[in-house]
């Protein structure tokens, strides 16, 4: 079994390799919407990506899976409307931060 700190330089190594491959700024900029406003649907991640990128609903979708998922610094929370929510989780937050550099 791994140790907590083991388990915190994986994530780290996972999120530098995902956004090493980040060439427009995108993945980098939802990771700052998430340390900034903490708690965002989808939807809201559109809305938010739309007035600097050219960016669709599944793209983002894509993103937010892929972070949640195979990195594992997104926490999925399901509403009433049966819409997710998702939040960073708190553990990770300093290696986002370290590592996106919030402004």
């Amino acid at each position: 079994m791994r140790s907590p700190s083991e388990i915190k330089r994986v994530v780290e190594v996972r999120l530098q390799s995902y956004l090493s491959r980040d060439r427009t700024g995108i993945r980098r900029e939802l990771l700052r919407l998430f340390v900034k406003i903490k708690s965002l649907t989808i939807a809201e991640l559109v809305a938010e990506l739309q007035t600097r990128f050219a960016v669709t609903f599944h793209a983002i979708a894509s993103m937010v899976g892929i972070i949640a998922s195979r990195i594992g610094i997104l926490h999925a929370l399901r509403n009433a409307e049966g819409s997710n929510t998702y939040e960073l989780k708190e553990k990770y937050f300093d290696i986002v931060v370290r590592i996106v550099g919030v402004n």
